[in-house]
């Protein structure tokens, strides 16, 4: 994985822009700590850091490929796991053996049409000297990001927000729209939106060409719904089929692999194929886990979490004879990493969330440089509580946020009348769901279960996939998520529900298809989400770091109505602010962010 970033403009010479391009890839250097380059024409300067894990010697970037007399050069991050495929299919001539070179001479044979051939994650640009124009690029699922900024004459874009921001001619400004994505939908973003005014997003599954007409792209993936006519015993098989090559497929290195490991279904299936593929090259597997000190002390069981995962990762451990690294955070070092969250992110988030895999990720890169992780298999098999919960499946509105009315009171008054809050989150729900897919014969349950996968695909999931990116890019750790596989996301959409739903059971078809790849007891655990701390000295501590800022002068309550935050400090509301993820302690984590976030890039509000 690496970090990319670059300016275009076919009416101003690029080459001036040398000092600017230092300063982001000066930002950029935690995404790809080995190797970094500067390409610099009149046309274009392109960035890029490395963080070397296939053909270390060979994948430097930019790389440049010359081909019927014409240059084509490129910046890349990402990771393609149909690499021997593509180069069979080409038959030519290789000169290294990085999936960088697969990737241009992919687009130098098969035009803009080869993103459609790839089964990987990725964001990259192409610079056709020839024909002056950049080809832009980002994966099916929309796990590595790329933000983009365009004026009259020019586009400048990055891996990062962050990095976007180290550009001069980027204004640090937000508007009632980067309010409302703000305080309404974060740490959720509306799909494409930079928030930051003026930036942009390339879409997942999103591609296409810059030159000097400007920036036209287009949707070349999305999830389609067709007829299966398998058996349940059929569904089983291909169910398994994929999923296990998909982890197979993200096993290839040249650097070591390690996994997450909470004990639930989907990271301990992944840790069980990648502990067997390891131990055929007599290797043993490194997993870990995060565990918060005192939470053993002040665990609370509840209806999305029911109980602790250390039981359960110490079932794994010993299953799989993997050498487990249990990551204790300890408050302090918790709520100093705040900030450093914010940092990763460009934007604030999940508070503890957040902070925590980021001090994960950082003890993980001290025994790997690459990880595997079992995000994004709740969205597509079906399992979060509001999938299965009638009464919530049905709410018409974002089944994780129900919590519109009480966030619309943080807007300060100047954006309040500017913005419709119920309108603003309602519409965007509605779009989202309304563009499900659906065949004719589709039952009523059938249609609403595609617009929960919709929903959850392009909101929910793609949160998870900005956190788990940031926070692991921070320390050049690359983090592979095997369910993110397109070819599952297609095949599960069309899946029926019943099936799914198996046994009664969230993932039901998942657990019986990779059943004999882990003890039972793991293998029907109940769905239990990533964890957070219950030690109430993450409340007193975020209470008063929150109480500090208000006795400062803070641009924060230029945003938010200070009232609010009082209310906050005085602990009187506990509203879920981002589903089981975010209550109280985590939304007043979330403000702390958010005044760290304005100080720290200098935001003005507009």
């Amino acid at each position: 994985m690496c970090g990319i970033a670059g300016v275009i403009s076919f009416r101003e010479d690029m080459r001036a822009e040398a000092e600017a391009c230092g300063k982001m890839q000066a930002a950029l250097i935690r995404r790809g700590p080995d190797q970094r380059g500067i390409f610099l024409s009149q046309e274009v300067a392109l960035v890029h850091t490395r963080l070397a894990v296939i053909d270390i010697a060979g994948g430097r970037q930019p790389m440049t490929v010359t081909s019927g007399g014409r240059d084509y050069t490129i910046i890349y991050n990402g990771e393609l796991y149909n690499t021997a495929e593509l180069r069979r299919e080409l038959g030519c001539e290789f000169l290294t053996a990085s999936d960088t070179e697969v990737v241009l001479r992919s687009y130098i044979e098969w035009g803009e049409n080869c993103v459609e051939r790839f089964n990987g994650i990725f964001a990259f640009a192409v610079y056709d000297s020839a024909e002056h124009r950049v080809f832009l690029a980002r994966d099916r699922i929309g796990v590595k990001p790329l933000f983009y900024y365009e004026t009259a004459d020019k586009l400048i874009f990055a891996s990062e927000l962050s990095v976007l921001l180290e550009n001069p001619d980027i204004p640090h400004e937000i508007d009632e729209y980067g309010a409302a994505e703000l305080l309404l939908m974060a740490p959720g973003r509306t799909q494409g939106c930079g928030v930051i005014r003026g930036v942009k997003e390339l879409k997942s599954g999103e591609c296409g060409y810059y030159t000097l007409a400007g920036l036209k792209l287009r949707t070349y993936w999305r999830l389609h719904a067709c007829e299966l006519n398998e058996t349940f015993a059929q569904t089983v098989e291909h169910t398994r089929e994929l999923v296990l090559d998909a982890i197979r497929r993200q096993l290839v290195s040249d650097v070591p692999i390690c996994t997450f490991l909470s004990g639930g279904l989907d990271s301990s299936l992944i840790s069980s194929v990648a502990a067997s593929e390891l131990k055929k090259q007599g290797k043993r597997l490194n997993t870990f886990s995060v565990d918060y000190s005192g939470n053993d002390r002040y665990f609370q069981a509840s209806h999305f979490q029911p109980d602790s995962d250390n039981e359960y990762i110490s079932i794994m451990a010993e299953y799989l004879g993997s050498e487990h690294h249990r990551v204790v955070v300890d408050t302090p070092e918790l709520v100093t990493a705040l900030e450093a969250a914010v940092d990763a992110r460009g934007l604030p988030g999940m508070a503890d969330v957040d902070a925590s895999m980021l001090l994960l990720c950082r003890e993980i890169k001290k025994h790997g440089t690459v990880a595997l992780s079992g995000e994004c298999a709740d969205e597509l098999f079906g399992g979060y509580p509001w999938y299965r919960d009638k009464d919530i499946r049905e709410t018409d509105g974002f089944p994780w946020a129900q919590s519109t009315a009480y966030r619309s009171r943080f807007l300060c008054e100047r954006y309040a009348r500017l913005i419709d809050a119920d309108e603003y989150v309602y519409s965007a729900y509605r779009r989202t769901a309304d563009s499900a897919e659906r065949l004719p014969d589709d039952s009523p349950l059938e249609q609403r279960m595609r617009e929960m996968t919709e929903l959850n695909f392009r909101w929910f999931m793609q949160n998870l996939l900005d956190r788990k990116d940031r926070m692991s890019m921070y320390s050049g750790l690359e983090v592979r998520v095997p369910f993110c596989d397109y070819r599952i996301a297609e095949y599960m959409y069309n899946v029926k529900w019943e099936y799914k739903d198996y046994k009664g059971r969230e993932k039901g078809l998942l657990r019986e298809a990779v059943s004999g790849w882990l003890p039972e007891k793991v293998l029907w655990r109940k769905k239990s989400p990533y964890p957070k701390t219950h030690n109430p000295a993450f409340l007193e501590a975020v209470t008063e770091r929150l109480r500090a800022v208000l006795a400062e002068d803070t641009p924060l309550t230029e945003l938010v109505r200070r009232e609010e935050l009082e209310s906050l400090l005085r602990h009187e509301d506990r509203v879920q602010w981002y589903g089981q993820l975010m209550n109280l302690p985590q939304t007043i984590g979330f403000f702390v962010q958010l005044d760290y976030w304005l100080k720290r890039y200098a935001i003005k509000l507009v």
